[in-house]
């Protein structure tokens, strides 16, 4: 566990970069410290593994205090990720995985059979161990230097704004990655981002911190977007949090339909139905058809149990049927649910979710 307690840092000319920060990061968890740019929230990541030392309070590691440990000691222990992966240009990627195995007494050919172990789980696989740093992708950057952090088998990595010099998509891929990774070694992590949806999506508990350095808000996620603690953390959430809250409704049980779901070779003319979803002999989707007969692509689908409801209700609001095609891991249709039936089901899961919380205080 790490416990931050009444923790202060104040600089010479004056500046207050953290004031008063209490919390707990218990292990095994993701927590995510957020906020807008200066509200101390990487200077708190780096006092876990001294790079910067508090003026006031005590961050704890496991019950003990930091500043009671030897620097170098305390980071042998603590994995490291930064922004730009931080490689070195003239070591090949298996040898800046090894650093940290090296430094710790392997020898080189045990230090680089663990690092091509550790390129394998994040993603990379032996091909990539001769290469250098500049010959990858802004991606493949990161996952080695996730892969660095991992080498030595920390029970805690630090992170601080990981993701944010890579593209979108190869963003969602980073973040996906890393709870895979976290949901099999169940690390004690603390991530730096200011970014709010990165923040919902990876973390058991965030920490919004406010300008000055204090804390706003702590919590799990859904706690944050249901509850924000004040005006400040609300404004942060933006006004679409209700949306963003449809991440945690879980999709498996939604009421699917397949009497819309018709084969490529049915000539069935839309009548009641306003649209019909044509699949291939593989029940793969081919299109929407209407009245007209003219197919329209069906669309991005959903995988009931592994998308929340949030995707569904966005692939249909994007259909021109108004409808969102459910589909098993392979592709294969498994049926459809319109806007309306998605409605009811939200409706359903906030009523679920008042009662829980009612119960849950009247305790």
């Amino acid at each position: 566990m790490i416990t931050f307690d009444n923790v202060e840092k104040r600089y010479p000319d004056g500046t207050v970069a953290v004031d008063g920060l209490s919390l707990e990061v218990p292990t095994g968890t993701l927590t995510v410290l957020v906020g807008p740019s200066g509200c101390g929230k990487t200077t708190s990541l780096r006092m876990i593994n001294r790079m910067v030392d508090p003026t006031a309070g005590r961050v704890l590691l496991d019950g003990k205090d930091v500043r009671e440990q030897d620097p170098q000691t305390l980071r042998r222990g603590i994995g490291y990720v930064i922004q730009h992966a931080g490689l070195f240009p003239h070591r090949t990627v298996v040898d800046n995985v090894a650093t940290v195995p090296r430094l710790l007494g392997a020898t080189r050919r045990q230090a680089r059979a663990t690092a091509l172990e550790v390129l394998e789980r994040v993603g990379l696989g032996a091909e990539f161990a001769r290469r250098y740093p500049a010959q990858l992708s802004g991606g493949q950057q990161q996952r080695v230097g996730v892969a660095r952090a991992l080498a030595a088998d920390p029970p805690v990595l630090l992170m601080d704004e990981p993701f944010s010099a890579v593209d979108p998509v190869v963003r969602k891929e980073l973040q996906q990655e890393l709870l895979r990774l976290q949901s099999v070694l169940a690390k004690t992590i603390v991530l730096v981002t200011h970014d709010i949806d990165e923040a919902i999506t990876l973390g058991d508990r965030v920490a919004v911190m406010r300008p000055g350095g204090t804390l706003a808000h702590y919590g799990p996620p859904e706690d944050l977007l249901t509850a924000p603690a004040d005006d400040f953390v609300a404004d942060f959430l933006g006004t679409d949090r209700g949306v963003r809250l449809l991440s945690f409704f879980p999709s498996d049980d939604l009421p699917l339909r397949t009497d819309p779901v018709v084969t490529a070779g049915d000539d069935r003319i839309p009548g009641g139905e306003q649209w019909l979803l044509v699949v291939d002999d593989d029940r793969r989707p081919v299109g929407w058809r209407d009245a007209t007969g003219g197919p329209v692509p069906a669309g991005r689908g959903f995988v009931p149990g592994r998308d929340s409801v949030r995707v569904a209700l966005d692939a249909a609001v994007l259909s021109p049927s108004g409808h969102a095609v459910a589909v098993d891991s392979d592709g294969r249709v498994l049926g459809v649910i319109s806007q309306e039936e998605l409605a009811a089901t939200i409706r359903a899961h906030h009523a679920a979710r008042s009662v829980d919380v009612t119960e849950r205080t009247d305790a």
